[in-house]
């Protein structure tokens, strides 16, 4: 398979926020890359209220991430910052 991102993704197992309308969504960020992310919910995705963007909160790093969704698939997601 041919890489064709942008920025070359890194795996990780990060505890992360999912912020929306001042509500905080658990989450783990199971790859990242300068431009964007991939993150697991402990629900399916189709049942969280963000529909575009959110805000990714990774405490242990001390980032706040603004957020849109490529794509959404089960328990994950995909995104891009900025």
């Amino acid at each position: 398979m041919v890489e064709t991102r942008i920025a070359p993704r890194h795996r990780v197992d990060k505890r992360a926020i999912a912020e929306y309308g001042g509500d905080k969504y658990p989450c783990i960020v199971r790859d990242i890359s300068a431009t964007g992310a991939a993150i697991e919910f402990p629900d399916p995705v189709s049942v969280l209220p963000f529909a575009k963007d959110f805000h990714l909160i990774i405490k242990d790093d001390g980032l706040k991430l603004a957020c849109r969704i490529v794509w959404k698939r089960d328990y994950r997601m995909g995104v891009t910052f900025g």
